[in-house]
């Protein structure tokens, strides 16, 4: 039977040698969620979504990239999407150490 992905889109981590990913790094696991937040007030970028490892800033969905969440955000519908970390490679230059992937949440699970 086919199943739609719920993969919307992949990259890796804005930002992330500017923030504390470097702090929380050994922590960082493939399949683990990151929390996204919308920074409407960001002087750079009024689309800004920022990504965080429990209370740990580890930087931003890239700007080509970060519109449709933003949206979503800016509406109040925060459960549209979920990030979860796909890949972690330590030895990497540091804005290539995280990749993460936006998903759209399976809003079956939550009916059960």
């Amino acid at each position: 039977m086919y199943k739609p992905s719920r993969h919307i889109n992949s990259f890796y981590v804005a930002g992330f040698q500017y923030w504390d990913g470097a702090l929380v790094l050994d922590k960082l696991k493939p399949g683990k969620k990151l929390k996204l937040v919308a920074e409407f007030d960001n002087p750079y970028d009024s689309n800004a979504v920022a990504l965080y490892y429990k209370k740990t800033k580890v930087g931003f969905v890239p700007r080509d990239m970060n519109w449709e969440v933003a949206s979503m955000l800016r509406f109040g519908h925060n459960d549209v999407f979920e990030a979860r970390i796909q890949q972690v490679d330590p030895q990497a230059e540091p804005k290539r150490q995280v990749r993460v992937a936006i998903l759209v949440t399976d809003a079956t699970k939550s009916k059960k």
